[in-house]
């Protein structure tokens, strides 16, 4: 059958998430960028947005779960994946990245680290 991608790309969100302390009080900019497979063919049919997965409620699904401080993205990415697959039982897979910008790592200049999940 058919698959389509629904791409959120570089979903600009401050969150609180980190190991160290500074991070729960400062804060950091992060990107959230995520693929979701799907069946294509009920959308392109039916013009009809019970048949895709909605970009509109998936973007407020990951702020929200952004809001919950964690310590590691890998935590992020596991609560923004549970929740979109029991949001919409429609994905077959996808990939979520998260990237965090100007990390706090001393004697460092960096753009960016990010971790990537793929299922």
């Amino acid at each position: 059958m058919p698959r389509g991608c629904i791409e959120i790309n570089k979903l600009k969100v401050y969150a609180y998430h980190g190991v160290l302390d500074q991070e729960h009080r400062v804060g950091n900019n992060f990107l959230v960028s995520v693929k979701l497979y799907y069946p294509i063919l009920s959308a392109m049919k039916n013009d009809n947005l019970s048949g895709t997965l909605n970009y509109a409620e998936v973007i407020e699904t990951i702020q929200n779960i952004m809001k919950t401080p964690s310590r590691l993205i890998e935590n992020v990415i596991e609560r923004i994946r549970a929740s979109l697959a029991l949001q919409y039982p429609l994905i077959e897979g996808g990939t979520i990245t998260i990237e965090k910008l100007s990390p706090p790592i001393p004697n460092t200049q960096i753009e960016s680290v990010a971790v990537t999940y793929k299922w």
